[in-house]
């Protein structure tokens, strides 16, 4: 028999989902302070890190990753409350703000996020985000091509992809390029899935640690969630959904 659900475990993702203080989710059998002492043992021990490779892994054993195309792209979200991770955001009045860069397969199957201020570049974080794919897939295949925005057009990302053997394709600065014709649109899409989540959206947490603990467990919901759709038709199993969508 399986073991029974962890009901701390339950309240971070409800955390996670929701946005909300812990205060308002706590219940008799999990209080905020339970919450916050498991979200600060797991995070440093790196939980959500393993739990999201262990999704790739599945999800590369029953569907399979396409790693001949990646994209990079970063996001911003607000960080009210600062932190390590937040710095001042240029697209909210310089108010506080995270950003995180995700890399992802071709059809956007988050392999890797770096996250740190919003004030940052995406191109100084473009080699960190790879670093983070291949350090949960494991070795990329040398005929990766790598779909990237205006941000990253410059000789440094160009030289860095030239140095892993890649290939790229980078919009050009001051050239229009509507994101669902190239191949970057999958990536975009993958931000838009994770916005989802109130925890990423507006981002009340100090600790670096604890941000990158919810971007992980994030990414592995989503990915997890791209396996549930492509495995429901192609496999049959007990319990099965009768509809491909999922809440």
């Amino acid at each position: 028999m399986p073991p029974p659900p962890d009901p701390v475990f339950e309240h971070v993702v409800l955390a996670l989902v929701h946005g909300s203080g812990y205060e308002w989710i706590s219940t008799p059998e999990c209080s905020d302070r339970t919450i916050r002492r498991r979200l600060k043992e797991s995070s440093q021990q790196g939980i959500s890190k393993t739990v999201h490779a262990l999704v790739l892994e599945a999800y590369d054993r029953m569907i399979g990753l396409d790693l001949d195309e990646i994209s990079v792209d970063g996001c911003i979200t607000k960080a009210p409350s600062g932190g390590e991770k937040a710095g001042r955001s240029p697209v909210d009045r310089g108010k506080q703000g995270l950003k995180r860069t995700t890399a992802g397969d071709a059809r956007g199957v988050p392999l890797g996020i770096v996250s740190a201020g919003a004030n940052r570049h995406d191109s100084p974080l473009l080699g960190p985000t790879l670093d983070a794919a291949k350090e949960q897939v494991g070795v990329l295949p040398d005929t990766v091509n790598v779909n990237l925005d205006q941000g990253y057009d410059n000789n440094k990302s160009r030289a860095l992809i030239a140095e892993l053997g890649f290939t790229s394709d980078i919009a050009r600065k001051g050239a229009p390029a509507p994101i669902r014709a190239s191949r970057r649109w999958p990536i975009e899409r993958t931000h838009a899935w994770m916005n989802d989540y109130g925890k990423l959206r507006r981002c009340t947490e100090r600790s670096g640690k604890v941000v990158d603990f919810y971007l992980c467990l994030a990414a592995a919901l989503v990915t997890l969630r791209m396996l549930i759709r492509q495995a429901h038709s192609r496999y049959r199993w007990d319990g099965r959904p009768t509809t491909r969508r999922h809440k």
